[in-house]
């Protein structure tokens, strides 16, 4: 399970400084995100869900290993509607995908689906041995989930810092370029990961 615990956060977390936002916990402990981005800012949009997301899946791990099996399953559903809903959003808001982030957003809903599916199961069985095989099986999903939603962010990031860049080079209004560097520099404050990407892009 530390094995999960640090693929997770390795992996989804890596582009994201794990840092407050907007966020408040229902009475069972649910991560529910407060408000929302606003229109047509797909860089905010990414930060919260892709946060919130990240944490949701630290949160099932840490349930897992204590084979609580009821609050896995439901953590799993809901962790399939923030999914959804980040890629429904980020779609509407950027107007459109490259063909590689379809096909990660495809591999990260095929998983979430597999992921709702084998908790359930989970929640019907009463043999230990094959609970401790189904328990690897989810051990194993998350980390895929992990590593499919850090290459989602970071392709989906890349590409919002690619816009930035384009907007001041092609600017010649003082006022849009001023308001574009600070936004890009904001968003060097969320950590090393976002740097590199601005680095990368800036190469």
């Amino acid at each position: 399970m530390e094995d999960l615990k640090l693929m997770t956060e390795c992996e989804c977390m890596c582009v994201l400084q794990a840092k407050p936002i907007s966020l408040e916990e229902d009475t069972q402990g649910d991560l529910i995100l407060a408000g929302g981005p606003g229109p047509g800012d797909p860089l905010q949009l990414l930060l919260k869900r892709g946060w919130v997301i990240s944490t949701e899946l630290r949160r099932i791990g840490q349930k897992l290993a204590q084979d609580r099996w009821a609050r896995v399953h439901s953590m799993s559903v809901r962790l399939t509607c923030h999914a959804r809903s980040m890629v429904s959003e980020y779609s509407a808001a950027s107007r459109s995908s490259s063909q590689e982030m379809g096909q990660v957003e495809k591999l990260i809903m095929e998983k979430c689906s597999e992921l709702s599916a084998v908790t359930e199961r989970c929640l019907q069985v009463e043999k230990h041995h094959v609970l401790k095989s189904l328990k690897a099986c989810v051990s194993e999903t998350l980390s895929t989930l992990g590593q499919h939603f850090g290459q989602l962010l970071e392709l989906a990031l890349t590409r919002e810092v690619q816009a930035l860049v384009r907007r001041i080079d092609a600017s010649d209004n003082m006022y849009t370029m001023e308001s574009t560097t600070g936004n890009l520099f904001s968003l060097t404050q969320e950590g090393a990961p976002l740097c590199r990407i601005i680095a990368k892009v800036n190469s």
